[in-house]
């Protein structure tokens, strides 16, 4: 009796965790940035001793001979190949991101709103007004916890919807659940994606929130309504194939469940680090692709070093336990989506590199280098999977 290999292949996303400037960092104001280097350096150095082995202490030597990543330093015989990826798209947000390691390039970027009041179109505002039935505040860029705090009470007051962007291709509402119920702020959230889709606009984004004024909190009831996607990716085609395609954290909602056959949707480290042990435990054959997003949310945009250190740490023990339970034929990729530097000037991602991992059990690890284009995951996975070639990148295989 022949016995088939039963291959997954598992991508984690640490979500905004770069490691340094990409070439183009100027051209977006984030010369200088380096997630992990300026996190680590903050703290008195990172204590990530699976993530060391697997290679990410070799990897700030590839893009500068003179760099270390303090508390992780290269190791001989890493478990894990390892690179750097630099992004092709126009962009440093969560969509494009994640849409080129899926073999999506967006060349001209999504639209991005101005910062100052008003940031959005008046007749965008008027007919999302008119078919909502709600009045809008805000309507500038801003943080999310900030914009609470200054118009939560308001909206407690009259009803009116919070709408607010930022840095990246979003248009944010935010409301609070005693007052707006969340069936009706994902409603208002499907209409203002209908409304966004002309101008190309990334994500709408439902931004709900519980408590009293000076005591307002965010809940886990997020949801974001991505742009419809405008080409196939290489999860489309690994579904095409027969073999499963599990999404674990906000994995869905960026693609907008196109090519994805099981999601396990989540809004925070520890249920999505559940939901992965879980699907790598039950899936038999296919690509498990999921999100941490702590690292972004809670602490990148937060501007706390700190606590991004403390989750880093969380997640390399996490890996460590994840490891044996990986097959002698799967592939596991330990992937960022772009940058997100604490210590760095605003409150919103930064255009860097982003660390790549690739572990094969029981292969050696090799230098991987500088990649160009995050799409080299695509065709990579296409390589894995024995399927027609995507239209960019190079395997790493």
């Amino acid at each position: 009796m022949v016995t088939v290999a039963r291959m997954k292949a598992i991508i984690l996303v640490l979500d905004s965790v770069g490691i340094g400037a990409a070439p183009d960092a100027g051209d977006y104001g984030d010369a200088g940035s380096d997630t992990l280097g300026h996190i680590a350096t903050a703290v008195g150095g990172l204590k990530l001793p699976v993530l060391g082995k697997m290679g990410l202490g070799c990897i700030p030597p590839i893009l500068s001979a003179d760099r270390r990543l303090a508390g992780v330093p290269p190791t001989g015989g890493p478990l894990a190949s390892f690179g750097a990826m630099r992004e092709l798209s126009r962009g440093k947000d969560t969509t494009t991101g994640h849409w080129e390691m899926a073999g999506l390039i967006m060349r001209d970027g999504f639209h991005l709103f101005p910062h100052e009041y008003p940031s959005f179109p008046a007749d965008l505002i008027a007919e999302f007004e008119r078919r909502t039935g709600r009045k809008t505040i805000g309507n500038k860029a801003a943080s999310g916890v900030e914009i609470i705090k200054e118009l939560g009470p308001r909206q407690m007051e009259t009803g009116e919807w919070i709408v607010y962007t930022s840095a990246d291709s979003v248009f944010q509402i935010a409301a609070h659940e005693k007052i707006i119920p969340i069936k009706e702020l994902y409603r208002g959230c499907e209409i203002a994606r209908e409304l966004c889709n002309p101008l190309q606009v990334g994500r709408v984004i439902a931004r709900p929130f519980i408590g009293a004024p000076g005591n307002f909190t965010r809940t886990g009831n997020r949801r974001d309504f991505s742009y419809p996607l405008p080409d196939q990716t290489v999860l489309d085609n690994i579904r095409t194939a027969g073999h499963d395609v599990v999404s674990i954290g906000k994995i869905d909602d960026i693609f907008a469940g196109s090519g994805i056959t099981k999601s396990y949707h989540s809004e925070s480290n520890q249920d999505a680090m559940r939901d992965l042990a879980t699907a790598v435990r039950t899936t038999g054959e296919g690509l498990i692709f999921a999100n941490f997003v702590d690292f972004d949310m809670l602490y990148g945009h937060r501007r706390n070093a700190a606590g991004y250190a403390a989750a880093l740490q969380e997640a390399d023990r996490y890996i460590g336990d994840l490891i044996p339970a990986l097959g002698k034929d799967d592939m596991f990729i330990v992937t960022a989506d772009h940058g997100n530097d604490p210590t760095f000037r605003g409150t919103d991602h930064t255009r860097e590199h982003v660390p790549l991992l690739v572990l094969r059990p029981g292969r050696p690890g090799r230098n991987l280098g500088i990649r160009n284009g995050f799409h080299d995951i695509a065709q990579s996975l296409a390589s894995f999977f024995s399927l027609p070639p995507m239209p960019g990148g190079i395997s790493f295989l």
